[in-house]
């Protein structure tokens, strides 16, 4: 049967509204057992999916009609025949005619026993796949009543007097109005067949199987639980496909064993849903077993099938040969729309101690790439930081700080410098001026403002229409204060920027500072804060970087520097080109807030995410984003307006990040055009605004 793989073509190429955004609803159960009672398990098992209706593929345990553990009454033919009559009834009678449901059965083929999962749709019975590795070490005795199938078993069974596919190589195509739902592949393997070096899923998947169901009698032991998880995880990850899991539960015979019940859902490594009816209920109210237990899971075909096509080894593995799947059409009704509540901040980690991990993480790998570069300088070649008092200086600061203490070298080898310009708060400088010193990092500061005075001077430039070649700076501050509110001049901002770099690049090895999600949107100026000899937050975004430096504050910090670092998260986001406003308190006040000018860094962050690392269209982007849970609240009219904007920068600055400095990958999102984002930087937007 091994032969060759088959041929994919026969696949459909596109994903069409059959399925909401490639959104496949996924479930396990795991109902109450009757041991070698199959009528009563069938009335059982349509019990157990009442509340599984939204399901377009249930998964039910190993022998789930008559009980795992029946051991060798499954030689009864009483038994086998009430089987097969209960199979019957639960196909012909479910509660949602369009619903992939697979149940476990023993089933007599010829001379041998097997042990099978049916599944049925539709009000009738799809096809049947047998067992392939049966357990026969320890606690299992599965190979004393059923045979292993091997391929060569006949390819048909009669089951209510139709000819129905049998057999090791079948899948399963949903379909929609008779049409396949492109993606929508369903394999299926049992309970051991997990557990072996090659599991047939694995093959199943190369075969084009996007959902992997697996009916189990897996019992419970110490530590197994936590064993058994890990394999289905490490299998949905290899796979990268969604992969159900539902096992036998504590209401089988306990002769000897007790089954958990536990069901799991996950997908491409992460787990979405698990549940189990291991423990007894309310004792005190006497309300014995849990019962039936079910999951589900809203499964993403799209980011399956994305992530497959970029992994290119993945499709490299069917070299080794795989079988000649059969494929048999199963109707589903699709759901009319996605669900689940979306995680707004995928960058940044939610659980509790799942932070401080993260954290301890990215530092370490930022540190660990800063050291390697700074190993290839002078011990004594000063590393030169510009340091203004925002979100990413500070990250960067910190980060050096934290490299040159793991080497076992000074703070002074830092040189922060502050460079105040037209657009310079007392706030920011304030903060730039007291990080510095309580970090012990040597400090110098440059006013910038003269040089920028005789760089528009020496350019023959007017800015905002103020002709400075007979001011002196007193003079033009004062000009520059009655400017509308409103006014924007880029060279103005630019020069600056370049004034910047120019110092800090002629006093040694700078350290860049810029985050992804400013290298994404073009935020920057181009061969000025675009540019370092090193930068370690490429690849960590605004939201990211807002929460780093809130982490070490809280962790690492107290007093005046938790103070600081407070102040600095929260101040507006700016990059203080424009001329500072007046304000009643402090004496001046930021003027221009990035966050005003191209939407919030939220959006654009989960925008970022989903485009790049998921590959998804701007439809479903623009679906999940108004499904999110932000941190912020956005009207949908700003959710809209916002991946418009990000959209147009994206596509417009790819030329920015065609060229940038070396720096580490730390997370599953990189720019790098020497790595992970590689894109021409004359593309069109046209196709992808075309969607919003």
């Amino acid at each position: 049967m091994i032969a060759h793989a088959p041929d994919l073509d026969s696949f459909p190429v596109s994903m069409p509204a059959a399925l909401p955004h490639g959104t496949f609803r996924l479930a396990a159960a795991a109902p109450v057992v009757h041991v070698a009672d199959p009528a009563a398990n069938a009335r059982e098992i349509l019990k157990a999916l009442e509340p599984l209706a939204e399901a377009n593929a249930v998964v039910l345990p190993e022998l789930a009609l008559t009980g795992y553990t029946c051991e060798d009454l499954f030689t009864q033919e009483p038994l086998l025949d009430a089987a097969i009559e209960a199979l019957l009834t639960i196909a012909a009678e479910p509660l949602n005619p369009d619903q992939l449901v697979a149940v476990g059965l023993p089933l007599a083929v010829g001379n041998s026993l097997y042990n099978c999962a049916a599944i049925f749709a539709g009000g009738r019975v799809r096809g049947v796949v047998p067992k392939q590795h049966l357990p026969g070490y320890r606690e299992f005795y599965e190979p004393r009543r059923f045979t292993g199938a091997d391929g060569s078993e006949p390819r048909t069974v009669r089951l209510g007097g139709e000819e129905v596919p049998f057999g090791i190589d079948l899948l399963f195509q949903c379909t929609a109005g008779g049409e396949p739902i492109p993606g929508a592949v369903v394999g299926v393997e049992i309970c051991e067949d997990l557990w072996v070096p090659t599991p047939p899923s694995a093959f199943q998947a190369l075969a084009g199987a996007t959902v992997l169901l697996n009916l189990s009698g897996s019992n419970e032991t110490v530590g197994k639980g936590e064993y058994r998880r890990q394999l289905v995880l490490g299998q949905s990850a290899r796979c990268v496909a969604g992969y159900a899991y539902a096992g036998a539960g504590p209401t089988e015979s306990t002769t000897d064993l007790v089954l958990g019940g536990e069901c799991l859902i996950a997908s491409n490594g992460g787990l979405l849903a698990q549940g189990d009816a291991y423990m007894l209920g309310d004792h005190e109210n006497r309300t014995g077993w849990r019962g039936a237990v079910n999951v589900s899971a809203e499964v993403d075909l799209d980011k399956l099938l994305h992530d497959r096509r970029v992994m290119t080894s993945f499709q490299k593995d069917r070299r080794i040969g795989t079988f000649d799947y059969r494929t048999v059409p199963v109707p589903i009704t699709p759901a009319k729309k996605a669900t689940a509540v979306v995680n707004g901040t995928p960058f940044v980690p939610r659980s509790g101690p799942e932070l401080a991990e993260r954290c301890r993480e990215i530092f370490s790998i930022q540190c660990c790439g800063l050291a390697k570069r700074l190993s290839r300088l002078g011990e004594h070649t000063p590393l030169q930081i510009g340091v203004s008092g925002g979100l990413d200086s500070t990250l960067s600061l910190l980060v050096a700080c934290k490299t040159l203490d793991g080497l076992g070298q000074s703070r002074e080898r830092i040189h922060g410098l502050t460079m105040p310009g037209f657009g310079t708060t007392a706030r920011t400088r304030t903060n730039a001026d007291a990080l510095m010193e309580q970090l012990g990092v040597s400090a110098d500061s440059i006013d910038i403002r003269q040089l920028c005075l005789d760089a528009f001077r020496g350019i023959g430039h007017q800015p905002f229409g103020i002709d400075p070649a007979a001011l002196n700076m007193e003079e033009f501050e004062a000009q520059l204060k009655e400017i509308d509110p409103g006014a924007g001049d880029l060279t103005f901002e630019n020069v600056q920027a370049r004034i910047r770099t120019f110092l800090l690049m002629s006093r040694g090895f700078v350290l860049g500072t810029g985050d992804m999600s400013e290298l994404a949107l073009g935020w920057c100026t181009y061969n000025a804060d675009h540019m370092s000899m090193y930068n370690v937050n490429c690849s960590v975004p605004k939201t990211l970087v807002a929460f780093l430096v809130r982490h070490a504050a809280d962790t690492e910090f107290d007093g005046a520097a938790r103070e600081t670092l407070h102040s600095i998260a929260d101040t507006v986001i700016s990059p203080e080109l424009l001329p500072a406003r007046s304000d009643e308190e402090t004496g001046d006040a930021i003027a221009q807030s990035t966050e005003d000018a191209l939407g919030p860094y939220e959006l654009h962050d989960f925008f970022l995410y989903h485009v790049v690392r998921n590959g998804f269209a701007p439809a479903k982007i623009l679906d999940m984003a108004n499904r999110a849970e932000f941190r912020g609240s956005y009207e949908p009219a700003v959710i809209r307006e916002t991946l418009k904007t990000f959209y147009k920068r994206f596509f417009q600055n790819q030329f920015k990040r065609s060229c940038v400095p070396d720096g580490p990958k730390v997370g599953t999102v990189s720019l790098s055009p020497r790595g992970d984002w590689r894109m021409p930087s004359d593309a069109e937007a046209s196709a992808w605004l075309k969607e919003i």
